[in-house]
Parts: structure tokens; C-alpha cells; sequence
């Protein structure tokens, strides 16, 4: 599994320049196209990742001392998981169909046909349950995307919000023009509030911005999922042992960058 997530990296890097800290969504679309590098190593990725996951998933999933070890371990049970907040896979395992990309569909996942794994006991081994399944489904979702990709530019005619390309920057005025107004006066947001969310690897990662009219926001905050969930660990280790809090929250997939307040 190691080596198929380098190769999901390289992939990154690939159409990124990055493997951690990908940057590539532009306002009207992205900052380049993919490479044919790019599309040679996906089609590879797509026809041999799934038989070696499923390999596995077999060394797991039926396994009866990972079963023994991880059923009952760390459970929480719905009314708690919305009580804290859960949302994403831990929510999921719990019993509660929630999904962002299927209650409040952004982006064109209306186009999609995936299902949204849901667990019973909202413990360690169904946690890792529904993360299997949730690979599946990104599986069906990136076959989807990449059969039907349509041909033609790949980010909107939006000059006022798109860095112009460097040879017309050098070469033509109405370029320059606009490349210094991205880059000096940023992009100019109306008055008013914005919350808009979407489905993360951990759950709802959402973004509430206040503008007041200047250069910069007013006020900005990220709604990050490990922050919220992570308050409810105390609760799901009480009376457990030590061994079972170490894989309790190796199973909630809790990313420190998202504690710090």
C-alpha cells in the first residue's frame, strides 16, 4: 500500500509541482492542464491499483484476530457522533447517512453515481469499513471523471480573476494590465457573508468568510472536521485500555494541523 500511495503522489506531483501541498484550482478552473505524463500514469494507476487494494482488503476484512481486536474498540454511538458534531467517515460509521457531496452537491457530483457506505456500531472496525468502501467509490468517481473529460480550455474566459499567460504578459498590454490588477489589488469580494462547504477526507471542511469591501476579508474562519471530532476521544476511551485508545484514534484519522486553534 505504501508503494500505490508513492504512486498516487508522484500523480500529484505530476499536474501539481507538489505532493503534500497540491495548489492547482483557480477561480474558473485550473492553473494548467494535465500533462500527457500525466494521463499515462492515471490509466496505469486506474487498471492495477483496484485488484492489489482488494489484495488488501483481503488480509483484513475477514481476518478474525483484526475483527477481535477491532470490534467494540472505540465505539460512539449516533446520538453522541451529531451531538459532537461528527460529519465524513466517523459520522458515517456511526450510522448516520451524511454526505456533503449528496445533501448539498457542489461541483458537478451531480453527475456522479457513487454510494455512501454507512456503518452499524460506530467502532474501530467499522470505521474501517466504511473508509475501504469510501476507496471503491473515489475509484468509480475518478473512472467516471476521467472517461468523460471534455476537450477544450481547461479554466473560464475570467481575465479579471486568471493570471494571463507569461508571454503575453511581456508581449501584450491588455495582458500586463491585467496581471498587475490580480496580483497587486487581489480579487475584490462584495459585502456580505459566505459559508460554503465541502466533503473532505475527514468530513465537512467548510470556509465562512465575512467581507466588508477591502482587499482582504474581515473575517475568515475554516470549519475543520478533526477539530470538532477530536473533543469527543476522551468519551470513547473511558473505561477502555491503553491499547485500545492508541487504536481508537489511530481508527478517527485525526490530523494535528487541524487542532491548532
Amino acid at each position: 500500500m505504501f508503494q500505490d500511495r508513492e504512486r498516487i503522489y508522484e500523480l500529484f506531483e505530476e499536474v501539481c509541482g507538489s505532493r503534500l501541498t497540491t495548489n492547482i484550482g483557480r477561480i474558473g478552473g485550473m492553473e494548467r492542464d494535465f500533462t500527457p505524463t500525466f494521463h499515462a500514469k492515471l490509466k496505469d494507476f486506474l487498471k492495477t491499483f483496484p485488484a492489489r487494494f482488494e489484495e488488501f482488503c483481503g488480509l483484513l476484512e475477514r481476518n478474525r484476530i483484526f475483527m477481535d481486536r477491532c470490534i467494540g474498540a472505540g465505539p460512539i454511538s449516533a446520538e453522541m457522533a451529531m451531538a459532537y458534531g461528527f460529519t465524513g467517515p466517523n459520522l458515517r460509521a456511526a450510522g448516520i447517512d451524511y454526505d456533503v457531496r449528496v445533501m448539498s452537491p457542489y461541483s458537478s457530483y451531480d453527475d456522479f453515481d457513487f454510494i455512501i457506505p454507512v456503518g452499524v456500531n460506530g467502532d474501530t472496525y467499522d470505521r474501517f469499513m466504511v473508509r475501504q468502501e469510501e476507496i471503491r467509490q473515489s475509484l468509480r468517481i475518478i473512472n467516471d471523471a476521467y472517461n468523460n473529460l471534455p476537450e477544450g480550455p481547461y479554466h473560464a474566459d475570467v481575465p479579471e480573476f486568471y493570471l494571463p499567460d507569461k508571454p503575453d504578459v511581456y508581449t501584450k498590454m491588455e495582458a500586463l494590465i491585467y496581471h498587475f490588477k490580480v496580483v497587486m489589488q487581489e480579487t475584490p469580494i462584495p459585502v456580505g457573508e459566505v459559508y460554503h462547504c465541502v466533503e473532505g477526507g475527514n468530513g465537512e471542511l467548510g470556509f465562512y468568510l465575512i467581507s466588508d469591501g477591502g482587499r482582504t476579508p474581515y473575517r475568515l474562519h475554516f470549519r475543520r472536521p478533526c477539530f470538532i471530532y477530536y473533543q469527543a476521544y476522551p468519551e470513547m476511551i473511558k473505561g477502555a485500555m491503553l491499547s485500545d485508545a492508541i487504536l481508537t484514534m489511530s481508527s478517527m484519522n485525526v490530523i494535528a494541523g487541524e487542532l491548532d486553534a
